[in-house]
């Protein structure tokens, strides 16, 4: 049965169906508090609780730590973006971790920017240090990741695209909206995630739905096996494993592109983000941007993240 942990900014929670369980610990980061698994345990199994309605929930995860993502790792979304799935090699890009805000706050679109877009997309928190080079497998897997959460890729495609700069585009602060919770799973649970559902909405109107299985293309032991070829990771850091079709951005039709690339460089992207300009699918002032990951049984359920795009 999977673990609901829940943090505030005066503490740790266990949500359990009464309500929510403090976890009697002195962590104050995420490591600190996986290190800690009987007090979890002793807040799972019961206690006074309080509504969860009644808490102002901030990122389970908290920073400084490592925040890796994959890119383009769903066969629609890859589709979307004019590739072959069948050519799309595995492949990592690092935000910086002072983007990662809560669940229920603000994205804000610094003024620079005019192309906002939303990747929802689910986030693997490492449970225990992994050194480069050490050996990641089907039966160490569950010791490896913790838990899951929800966490939104957003993007900043005009600053993304001609510059081929994901850290800038990605690395502004509150471009990481990360819970509502970190979900613990056991080996059993891990196995279910192809049986994951991410869903992603703004004002109301549905973007993105679409189940890992069948889609997803590098699973997290197959990304987990190549990042650990050569990146350390710690307990608490956080890998993004990509987004489904439905993201504002996608490919031109093939005719427009195949004359773009004859055209310079200079004028194919001013004649490129003159269309995406009056694409409405980009977040606006005032947008409300609202994404949830579970699986349709409900066993396995990481919550729902509501935030309102704010434009400075």
């Amino acid at each position: 049965m999977t673990t609901t942990v829940l943090r505030t900014s005066d503490g740790w929670w266990v949500q359990t169906a009464k309500g929510a369980s403090r976890i009697s610990t002195s962590a104050i980061t995420t490591a600190e508090l996986l290190a800690d698994r009987g007090a979890i345990g002793a807040a799972a199994a019961g206690g006074e609780t309080v509504s969860v309605d009644d808490l102002t929930l901030m990122s389970p995860v908290t920073t400084p730590c490592r925040v890796i993502a994959q890119m383009t790792n769903f066969e629609s979304h890859v589709k979307d973006s004019g590739m072959n799935p069948k050519t799309v090699p595995l492949t990592f890009f690092r935000k910086s971790s002072a983007s990662i805000t809560g669940p229920f706050g603000e994205i804000v679109r610094p003024a620079h920017v005019a192309l906002l877009d939303y990747e929802v997309e689910i986030g693997l928190v490492i449970g225990r240090d992994v050194p480069a080079g050490s050996t990641v497998t089907e039966n160490n897997l569950a010791d490896v990741i913790a838990g899951l959460t929800i966490t939104n890729d957003v993007s900043a495609r005009d600053i993304q695209l001609p510059q081929i700069q994901f850290y800038e585009a990605k690395s502004y602060p509150t471009f990481t909206p990360v819970g509502p919770a970190l979900v613990l799973l056991d080996a059993n649970e891990i196995g279910r995630f192809g049986d994951l559902r991410l869903r992603l909405s703004v004002n109301g109107e549905e973007r993105q739905n679409a189940l890992v299985e069948g889609d997803m293309l590098y699973r997290p032991l197959q990304a987990l096996q190549s990042l650990t070829r050569f990146q350390d990771l710690a307990a608490g850091d956080l890998v993004l494993t990509g987004t489904p079709a439905g993201t504002a951005l996608t490919a031109p039709p093939k005719p427009i592109e195949m004359i773009g690339n004859l055209l310079p460089p200079a004028v194919k992207w001013k004649a490129f983000f003159s269309r995406q300009a009056n694409n409405p699918k980009y977040l606006q002032h005032g947008d409300i941007v609202e994404a949830s990951v579970g699986t349709d049984d409900g066993a396995i359920d990481l919550g729902a993240q509501r935030l309102t795009v704010r434009h400075t």
